[in-house]
């Protein structure tokens, strides 16, 4: 039979519990234990005020960003200026890849540029890319060709898928020109020298980016004195860019240029968004 413990022992051991209770307590508290975690509890159930709903469905999702369209080899021709696009008297040709004008084959004379020689080579890439046919490096996608004629003049439209950032710099490298290139010599394997002067061209607000320049070539042809003029235009739409050339020995040929860029750059639009482009031209504003 065990022995009941006397009255001050039993204080003793109330007085050593009670101690416990309050340290675990304590411990419990810094350590954010249970009462922590109940009052945590309690605040997740309550319900979120309108404000802060508010505020939360006026966070953004997080929605994948959509990519940027793809131009494809039958995209690159359909999005072509046809015979409609243009006013005036102009006839589409069937070798416009081929053309060549001799006029802009020659060396770039670099004692023009005593203070900056790296502009040399700018304006000498720049005629070499003109009479190739390659003012904006080799397209990385497709990439098709057309051309006009009317009298001595010509007008050269191309489209192409490019690398984003490549092209962003050949644009940037364009609007560089008319200051590096400004007037220059060059001469030709036969020792003709012609001078070149660059300046800067309009081109309309269309597209996500755009260059123009002018480039006049005052030499000889056939014999006689010759001035080649030239306008060159470039937009941007997506990773895909229109480049038209146009002019000849007959003057520039500006509002040619303008109005294929205008109607040129609605057709590439029209195809990116997976459309075709209409067989009637779209009216200028």
């Amino acid at each position: 039979m065990s022995r009941r413990p006397s009255r001050p022992a039993r204080l003793v051991v109330s007085a050593l519990t009670a101690g416990a209770l309050l340290t675990a307590a304590a411990c419990s508290d810094e350590a954010g234990g249970s009462g922590a975690a109940s009052d945590t509890a309690a605040e997740r159930a309550r319900p979120a005020s309108p404000a802060a709903e508010r505020t939360r469905a006026a966070q953004p999702t997080g929605s994948p960003k959509t990519p940027a369209p793809t131009l494809t080899e039958s995209g690159a021709k359909a999005a072509l200026l046809t015979e409609g696009d243009l006013e005036g008297d102009w006839n589409q040709v069937q070798d416009a890849d081929k053309w060549r004008d001799q006029m802009l084959v020659g060396a770039v004379d670099v004692s023009d540029f005593l203070t900056a020689r790296t502009d040399a080579s700018d304006c000498q890439e720049l005629l070499d890319g003109l009479y190739g046919e390659k003012l904006l490096g080799e397209p990385s996608g497709p990439s098709a060709v057309t051309g006009f004629e009317q009298g001595d003049s010509r007008l050269l439209d191309q489209v192409a898928g490019y690398d984003r950032g490549g092209l962003d710099d050949r644009l940037e490298w364009m609007g560089s020109l008319p200051q590096k290139c400004d007037q220059f010599t060059a001469t030709d394997s036969e020792g003709e020298k012609r001078t070149v002067q660059v300046t800067e061209a309009s081109v309309p607000e269309v597209g996500d980016a755009r260059e123009g320049l002018r480039v006049t070539v005052q030499g000889s042809t056939g014999g006689g004195p010759a001035t080649l003029s030239l306008d060159v235009a470039v937009v941007r739409v997506g990773t895909s860019a229109l480049t038209v050339t146009g002019g000849g020995l007959d003057g520039d040929q500006a509002d040619a240029v303008e109005q294929g860029v205008r109607q040129g750059t609605d057709r590439l639009k029209t195809v990116l968004d997976g459309g075709t482009p209409s067989p009637q031209p779209t009216p200028m504003t």
